[in-house]
């Protein structure tokens, strides 16, 4: 195999075979076998399936059930996870995955190639807007040799390729539980089957989801906790007053209001970290549905982007948690550009003048703003967001709704605006392009181009970036698609999120990835005493 001197480092490092020994290098060498790790999931999630419904409670509990090919590290290097070792061709098209043997499904059934194939190749291409563009886009053919090996070819090189293979964007379903069925509505839903750590036991509504160890594992030894509960407790001083008296051992970003986590981080034997979302680069936006009247002027949006003041919001409705932006691209993604987004300073007047200049009678009819019950900010963000509209001339509905609920609206287009996040999963190409290419808009998938955006000079630079593995040609075409996107607020970029995780002490290896608490939670255990 020969050396890929022209390919980014995170592609010539996978070009290499990858010991499985690599990555059971996280953990301590003493672990305790034993013991319960109470969570708590916030808000309850609707499905765990996370191939089926992606939202961050989903993620959160599904991590401990399906797997992905691979982790990765806190700098996104690759470590092994269904896929023991891999290989990349010298022309770094060709992508050979040598899988763990002996793994089973919950249910028994032996985990092969031929999932892998099922997974990527069609199952997840039609139910996520991401893994729907890798495959048309970048991928030319997808094979499994035998029952241990898939070979992937590309069309071209693709830099960007391994970061796809984490559970968060790809989960590896089992075929024989969803071929040939509609997954949406597979009776399976219901007792999800996947190959990690933790088995499904019990969900009682509004109470809590219990998950029990898997005696047969695929790491021999592990996991070491004998189970993982997630509480399901509505009001955010009762799940703050949970952890005071230690029935809970760690709080998640969301899990208690931001005005907490001082006094929270303070406590005895509690531990305090805001890493485990580098893969993450979480930005929130507002949402127009670009199809419908007003928002389908570009001078009404920029109205928006004045309006919202973006310091404001981080300092007295997130505590502090959050760095300003008006751009699609998170400050840690790779090719970042601050110097091409326009400032959008918060100004009232300016907001007025524009709205003026677009001719649009804004008032004319109420606006629905769809909001998901993620916490105390959130309810406070969609309260202000409706104020300041209503200062510079709109009409606003308030739709509050649990994540189903607004995860239905949402991918169904029925809504005018929507307080949104996103994911940025490493690379522009995986996480932010997805959101803004017209490719990508299509009914019934959340997380995709549910705005409807539609430029053409975008899409062109969109895929110009991610079809080179030329640095600085990939860099030269993101920072104008930045400018372009800021420019169009084809989304009002508000802030990138910082996630505050606090847990015992006596929790160890709990935040070990670059997904942090959404892993599966096979190497964390708990000291006792």
């Amino acid at each position: 195999m020969t050396s890929l001197p022209r390919l980014p480092r995170l592609l010539r490092a996978a070009a290499l075979t990858v010991s499985l020994a690599a990555g059971l290098c996280l953990g301590a060498s003493a672990q305790t076998r034993g013991g319960t790790l109470n969570l708590i999931v916030q808000p309850e999630p609707p499905l765990l399936v996370s191939a089926i419904q992606s939202l961050g409670p989903t993620q959160y509990v599904a991590g401990k059930i399906y797997q992905g090919l691979l982790r990765f590290s806190p700098d996104l290097k690759p470590l092994p996870e269904l896929a023991r070792s891999w290989k990349v061709s010298a022309d770094g098209r060709t992508y050979t995955f040598e899988l763990e043997k002996g793994v089973r499904w919950h249910d028994g059934k032996p985990f092969t190639a031929a999932d892998v194939v099922f997974s990527l190749g069609t199952a997840l291409p039609a139910l996520s807007g991401r893994v729907r563009l890798v495959k048309e886009q970048h991928i030319e053919s997808l094979r499994a040799i035998g029952d241990d090996q898939v070979e992937v070819k590309l069309k071209a090189p693709f830099p960007a390729f391994l970061l796809v293979f984490e559970v968060g964007t790809l989960p590896i379903l089992p075929r024989h539980i969803y071929e040939g069925t509609d997954y949406r509505t597979n009776p399976a839903n219901q007792t999800p089957i996947g190959t990690g750590p933790f088995v499904f036991k019990e969900w009682k509504k509004g109470a809590s989801i219990r998950l029990v160890r898997n005696p047969d594992y695929w790491r021999k030894g592990q996991p070491y906790l004998d189970e993982v509960v997630f509480h399901v407790i509505p009001d955010s001083a009762s799940r703050a007053i949970a952890f005071e008296k230690g029935q809970v051992q760690a709080l998640r970003s969301g899990d208690v209001d931001n005005v907490d986590i001082k006094r929270l981080r303070a406590l005895p034997d509690v531990e305090f970290t805001t890493k485990g979302w580098e893969k993450f680069g979480s930005v929130l936006f507002l949402q127009p549905n670009l199809r419908n009247a007003p928002l389908d002027n570009v001078k009404v949006r920029q109205a928006i982007q004045h309006a919202l003041d973006r310091r404001f919001i981080i300092d007295h409705i997130f505590f502090g948690f959050g760095k300003p932006t008006t751009g699609p691209f998170a400050s840690s993604t790779l090719y970042h550009d601050a110097s091409v987004l326009p400032a959008y300073d918060y100004n009232l007047d300016k907001a007025r003048q524009l709205i003026k200049e677009s001719g649009v009678d804004v008032g004319k009819r109420p606006l629905n703003l769809l909001g998901a019950a993620y916490g105390g900010a959130w309810v406070r963000l969609i309260e202000y967001t409706k104020q300041q509209l209503e200062e510079i001339g709109f009409q606003v509905n308030v739709v509050q709704l649990d994540p189903a609920g607004w995860y239905k609206r949402a991918s169904d287009w029925d809504f005018d605006l929507a307080l949104n996040f996103h994911y940025q999963h490493g690379d522009p190409e995986l996480g932010v392009a997805p959101l803004y290419l017209s490719s990508n808009i299509a009914k019934g998938t959340i997380f995709g181009n549910i705005e409807g955006y539609r430029n053409p000079a975008a899409d062109a630079l969109w895929a110009e970036g991610g079809g080179t593995t030329d640095t600085a040609k990939r860099k030269q075409a993101y920072s104008a698609v930045q400018r372009i996107i800021a420019n169009d607020v084809a989304v009002a970029n508000l802030f990138e999120i910082e996630n505050p995780t606090l847990y015992r002490r006596n929790v160890k290896n709990l935040v070990t990835t670059a997904i942090g608490l959404n892993e599966s939670f096979d190497n964390v255990w708990i000291e006792k005493p």
